[in-house]
């Protein structure tokens, strides 16, 4: 059963743009992963800037061997330092 994810970043002040950068930077490598299926990022309309990335996977595993790859260790390493809050993906399953 495919599995579907949600991650929220809100960034530091002063941290938007290189938070965008960063979030772009991994959307074509994660995209080229053999157990993603789709990734997108979106940014909200109006205040506070607020990103968000939807991810569909073909398992849970795939997504538990995202994290690890070279492009997610790097960016999880500097997330801190960009965010206000921990990076945490929420797993879900499409119903209805």
């Amino acid at each position: 059963m495919p599995v579907h994810t949600f991650v929220r970043f809100e960034p530091q002040p002063g941290k938007g743009q290189q938070l965008r950068e960063e979030l772009q930077l991994l959307l074509e490598p994660t995209r080229g992963e053999p157990g993603c299926i789709r990734i997108h990022l979106y940014e909200a309309f109006g205040d506070p800037l607020v990103f968000y990335i939807h991810s569909e996977w073909v398992d849970e595993a795939a997504f538990d061997a995202h994290a690890k790859l070279p492009h997610m260790v790097r960016f999880l390493g500097l997330a801190s330092g960009l965010t206000t809050h921990p990076v945490k993906g929420i797993r879900t399953k499409q119903i209805g």
